[in-house]
């Protein structure tokens, strides 16, 4: 794939998002303000819409011309989180309904190849049986899911913590994957939104839509790292659940506090609030948000530089 390929997507994204968010200003579609709202301005939920809507039409277009550049049956999965996304957008729905939803789309992945069928030494365990390893890929693909969804709070912090994760299994493949073109083209989707997310008026956010959408797509893509076919580069070993695990650590981190403060407190996890560290890194430091995010990946990339070295 071609560099002007990708500067056409994050043209088209760039577009379709102004034009997305246009139509949702027009019907006065804005983002609520609320106890949990760390944003004063009118904002609306589209910029999951505009990722999907630019992913979609590009694989379309590919595909009327008979050029395979992924599994287009990803859109399957991708698509039913995606419209969740934008349900829960629109109507806040239930926990219960988007919890069963999510096993349904995890079964769907798994029954697409992407399934974790070895611990690679994890708990002492190598090669599982099938029935754990389909457990083990549910499981999995809810926190991860979750995580990604929870630390959309702030204004870029999703957005980056996606294309680190995703770069970072990337360069580090000796060889390029199936899911390669699609993750390029979606960091090149991604791009455009860093403007109108970090914005001071009119703002565009995620929204559910585009969390869970890119929850989906990384949970994918640790699945095809903990798989046969993914090797690291010739000057990089480490062992392949505890990379998985450090590509997405602050996110993981944010979700057992969370979850553990919440349940302490006799409430549901599941119930939002601005427990999270970048809410209160937030409130202690700085009300900057792009400072925030930085701050946190800069932390992190410097926690995965001794995880790397020690491992």
């Amino acid at each position: 794939m071609n560099i002007s390929l990708h500067f056409l997507v994050v043209l088209l994204s760039g577009l379709l998002t102004y034009f997305i968010q246009k139509i949702f200003v027009f019907y006065k579609k804005f983002d609520d303000f609320n106890h949990r709202s760390s944003h004063k301005s009118l904002a609306t939920r589209t910029g999951g819409i505009g990722i999907f809507a630019t992913l979609l039409f590009i694989s379309f277009y590919f595909y009327l011309n008979k050029i395979e550049l992924f599994d287009y049956s990803l859109f399957i999965p991708l698509g039913i989180m995606f419209m969740v996304g934008v349900y829960d957008d629109f109507y806040n729905a239930n926990f219960k309904m988007k919890f069963l939803l999510q096993i349904i789309v995890a079964k769907i992945i798994i029954d697409q190849g992407y399934v974790i069928t070895n611990y690679h030494g994890l708990f002492g365990l190598y090669e599982v049986p099938w029935i754990l390893a389909q457990f083990s890929t549910v499981f999995v693909f809810l926190v991860v899911v979750n995580a990604i969804n929870f630390i959309d709070g702030i204004d870029g912090l999703a957005l980056t913590q996606v294309i680190k994760t995703l770069l970072l299994i990337e360069l580090l493949n000796i060889n390029q994957s199936p899911l390669t073109p699609l993750i390029y083209l979606l960091i090149a989707t991604l791009i455009p939104l860093y403007f109108f997310n970090l914005k001071k008026v009119n703002k565009v956010f995620l929204g559910d839509s585009g969390s869970l959408f890119l929850g989906t797509l990384v949970s994918i893509s640790l699945f095809n790292v903990l798989g046969s076919e993914y090797h690291f580069i010739s000057n990089f070993q480490m062992n392949k659940t505890l990379f998985t695990v450090a590509v997405i650590i602050y996110p993981l981190i944010d979700l057992l506090r969370v979850f553990i403060i919440r349940i302490k407190d006799g409430k549901s996890p599941f119930i939002a609030d601005q427990r999270h560290i970048h809410h209160i890194l937030l409130n202690k430091l700085t009300k900057s948000h792009t400072s925030i995010f930085s701050i946190i990946i800069i932390l992190e990339l410097f926690i995965l530089f001794i995880l790397f070295n020690i491992f």
